[in-house]
């Protein structure tokens, strides 16, 4: 039982036609809120969530302590397409094969103004794949968001991490039970289990197995029970065509996709007047910091400050993690006031 108000639904958007083709049949957008709207309607932070995340496991950082603050904001909280809540390629008859960030975008901003009757937005926060949104929602609506807030995302899914994503998508479609196009006839349960040991060496950083956190931080008494433990139980709960679709999306990720931008991933990132932070891991694996730092020069206003330590892309994300926690706390909080 929280402290502020939560409410939660399901926005039903109808028959949902996409970007790339195809339309998602009985469209549905999952949601959860905290906080309370002010009569302005001007205290609004959407908060997008991650790769396999819903509104119930991202929502931890919220709180009067936390790093978003539901007494003074009205935080929104979509869930994506194919995450487990909102319509995905696992319920959704031909579901197209392509859903993109836009796609999701679009459709959260139609959340905001049909149900809350919400225009500006006083901020968009995302980690990862959320991340990638919020810079969507900024280059979207340059005239809407008055800040972004990236932590650990970029604004065009980098080559690198296009070749972490085929290794991924590569295995889930070598599984016996892919019938091609992201569908299986049974959950592939060995492929899944390849799926989370190839995700568990990129989420993390070398620096943090070669400190053996994962036995001196998280009590895990070794390797493979960590592996188990957190990644192979972790994915088992999650349905191979959600994983596939969500990683399609992930690969196709650019702002300056389509007929807006053309493209030009400069002049996309030109055109955002939000403030924007940019707060990558200091050794994530594939939302790399010189990323980032190559995103900075062509926005208008813009900050970047690398988390530190050893926690790969994690540290993103750092439920139990004091020192990555307040770091990011502090950070969020700071830009919010500024």
């Amino acid at each position: 039982m929280t402290a502020w108000p939560v409410q939660e639904g399901v926005f039903e958007l109808g028959d949902l036609p996409v970007e790339r083709g195809g339309v998602i049949r009985g469209a549905r957008l999952a949601w959860q809120t905290h906080g309370a709207l002010s009569p302005a309607r001007d205290n609004v932070i959407v908060y997008p969530t991650s790769y396999t995340a819903t509104h119930h496991t991202q929502s931890w950082l919220i709180g009067p302590g936390g790093i978003l603050d539901p007494e003074r904001y009205f935080i929104v909280i979509p869930d994506m397409f194919a995450g487990g809540l909102s319509s995905g390629a696992d319920d959704t008859p031909d579901y197209p094969e392509v859903v993109t960030l836009r796609d999701n975008v679009l459709a959260q901003s139609r959340l905001l103004g049909e149900v809350f009757g919400v225009e500006q937005v006083a901020a968009v926060y995302g980690f990862s794949m959320g991340a990638m949104q919020a810079y969507h929602w900024a280059a979207l609506f340059p005239e809407r968001v008055e800040r972004a807030i990236v932590v650990c995302g970029s604004a065009r899914t980098a080559l690198h991490n296009r070749v972490f994503l085929s290794g991924l998508l590569r295995t889930l479609e070598a599984a016996p039970e892919h019938l091609g196009r992201g569908r299986f006839s049974a959950e592939p349960r060995a492929a899944l289990r390849a799926f989370a040991h190839i995700y568990a060496g990129w989420g993390l950083s070398q620096d943090f197995y070669r400190a053996e956190l994962f036995r001196t931080a998280l009590g895990h008494p070794d390797l493979e029970t960590f592996l188990r433990a957190e990644w192979e139980e972790g994915f088992a709960g999650c349905r191979a065509a959600n994983l596939y679709a969500q990683a399609v999306s992930w690969l196709h990720g650019d702002i300056s996709a389509g007929d807006r931008y053309g493209g030009d991933l400069g002049r996309a990132l030109a055109a955002i007047r939000a403030r924007v932070l940019l707060l990558p891991g200091e050794t994530d694996l594939y939302f790399r910091v010189a990323d980032n730092a190559a995103e900075l020069p062509h926005l208008r206003s813009g900050e970047l400050r690398p988390i530190p330590g050893i926690w790969g892309h994690r540290a993103g994300s750092p439920a139990g993690l004091p020192e990555e926690s307040a770091f990011l706390r502090e950070a969020v909080r700071d830009w919010l006031a500024g």
